[in-house]
């Protein structure tokens, strides 16, 4: 095979040293990258392209691309949205000097791959650096996708400081978004039980069921910015009420941003529901 073919088949990416042991001379590496064939992406790290921008940045900082960085390559739900790559560099490796570095880089103990990490290595990286709510989501997020099996969800667990492995014990693989993983997550440490996904005759399916007559929803940027979707909502709501429910409505910014008030209405609305049962 071609040095070309070879570095497809090492996944795009491959160390020079590598491809050495596999025949190639650093003078037909050198050759093919002033050709334009490979990419010389730092000194000793040739690659194929197209490569992934994020993928290709995290290599030449001399890393590879972690955290919230991969979980959003897989469509994952995270909190905060990367703007720039997040690399780990190992807990001894410097960084790499390399055009328009804007990478966040994380120092975390073990031997970082070429290219970028596995996905439960990322969940791991993304609890350190974006802290427990966010990881709780985000693992939601990867289960729901069913990207991760019954061994990987022990892997991570064990990985997990004793402390809060309670975060696995109770993450569920049916939340629709990070949201309802927030507000489940929240509820849950006031000691709040809430029945999730639940059906309601003439109303359809609902996030949450609290206290047997409060419905809690919670609705993600695009509820927002459909008004056919609001319209379905109202219709939701009317037709719940009708059978005796109270329904809450948070978005994207209330959760996120105004959880005091979110969690005063809840605590009032269940207290009003359970007066007049």
């Amino acid at each position: 095979m071609s040095a070309t073919e070879t570095i497809k088949r090492l996944g795009g990416i491959a160390r020079g040293t590598q491809l050495q042991d596999l025949g190639f001379a650093r003078r037909t590496l050198s050759r093919l990258v002033g050709r334009g064939e490979i990419l010389r992406i730092r000194d000793g790290v040739f690659a194929v392209a197209p490569i992934n921008s994020d993928v290709h940045a995290a290599t030449a900082h001399g890393g590879a691309l972690t955290c919230a960085s991969v979980l959003r390559m897989l469509n994952i739900w995270v909190l905060d949205v990367p703007e720039v790559p997040h690399v780990w560099l190992g807990a001894d490796n410097h960084r790499h000097p390399h055009d328009g570095c804007v990478c966040v880089s994380h120092f975390y103990r073990g031997r970082p791959p070429l290219g970028r990490v596995d996905l439960e290595t990322a969940l791991l990286h993304f609890r350190r650096c974006a802290g427990d709510e966010a990881f709780f989501a985000a693992f939601e997020s990867a289960w729901k996708l069913r990207l991760l099996s019954k061994a990987a969800r022990s892997r991570i667990r064990a990985a997990l400081p004793a402390s809060v492995r309670w975060l696995i014990d109770i993450a569920r693989a049916d939340a629709d978004s990070g949201l309802e993983s927030l507000l489940r997550l929240r509820l849950h440490i006031l000691g709040i039980t809430l029945r999730c996904q639940v059906v309601i005759r003439d109303v359809g399916k609902v996030d949450f069921v609290v206290g047997g007559r409060l419905i809690l929803e919670a609705d993600g940027k695009e509820n927002h910015a459909s008004e056919t979707k609001r319209h379905k909502d109202r219709v939701r709501d009317a037709a719940a009420s009708a059978l005796g429910y109270e329904t809450l409505r948070f978005d994207y910014a209330q959760i996120v941003h105004d959880w005091t008030t979110v969690q005063k209405a809840i605590v009032a609305a269940l207290r009003r529901v359970r007066e007049y049962a």
